[in-house]
Formats: structure tokens, C-alpha cells, sequence
């Protein structure tokens, strides 16, 4: 199982940028896949979710409104669109992928593989 990130760069607050996490390795279709972010200094903390059977979606009340996730289940890709950056939105932003729906998607127990995380940089 593999999963890569890649998207992350350097915006202004106000900007956008769109994350990627390309899947293998699994049957991507029978997959929750999780978005989380770890700011500096601070723990990871769960940004979103997707269900690639149901397209049922978690957000964080952070990110509610700016932050939305898709899915594109040929590609084996997820894709976390961010809008409206924020400083404090700065993180390394890891992708994770469960095999089962996730009860608590914002938890990191729930998710059995990670990707290696791609650096956002919002400056003010």
C-alpha cells in the first residue's frame, strides 16, 4: 500500500491550493481516505474525510466552508481543495487511508496507512 501526497507549496493568505494523495496497493473503491495536518510545533490533527463508496465526507470545524474533498476513484486519487488559506491553516498535511468507514475520522488510530505528507505555507 502506497500513499503520495504532492500539491503542498507556498500561498498568500487568501489563496488556494489543491492537494493530491494518489493511491495503490488496495482496492481503493472499499476505502476511507483522511486528510490531517501537523501545524509546527503543534499534534496532527484531522482536517477531512471521504468515503470512496458512499462519498460521504467529515470536515473540521477549521476548515468547514474553505476546505473540500473529492474523490476520483479511476484515478485512485483524492483531492483536498483549500481555499481562502489562512496562516494558521500552515501545516505538513499527510494523507491516510482505512479500510473500513471510520467512526471517528478526525482520530489517527482509525486509518492503517500514511503517506509521507506534502508542506502548506500560508503566509500573511
Amino acid at each position: 500500500v502506497q500513499l503520495v501526497e504532492s500539491g503542498g507549496g507556498l500561498v498568500q493568505a487568501g489563496g488556494s491550493l489543491r492537494l493530491s494523495c494518489a493511491a495503490s496497493g488496495f482496492t481503493f473503491d472499499d476505502y476511507a481516505i483522511g486528510w490531517f495536518r501537523q501545524p509546527p510545533g503543534k499534534e496532527r490533527e484531522g482536517v477531512s474525510c471521504i468515503s470512496s463508496s458512499d462519498s460521504s465526507t467529515y470536515y473540521a470545524d477549521s476548515v468547514k466552508g474553505r476546505f473540500t474533498i473529492s474523490t476520483d476513484n479511476a484515478k485512485n486519487t483524492v483531492y483536498l481543495q483549500m481555499n481562502s488559506l489562512k496562516p494558521e491553516d500552515t501545516a505538513v498535511y499527510y494523507c491516510a487511508a482505512s479500510g473500513v468507514l471510520p467512526i471517528r475520522p478526525w482520530e489517527e488510530y482509525e486509518y492503517d496507512y500514511w503517506g509521507q505528507g506534502t508542506q502548506v505555507t500560508v503566509s500573511s
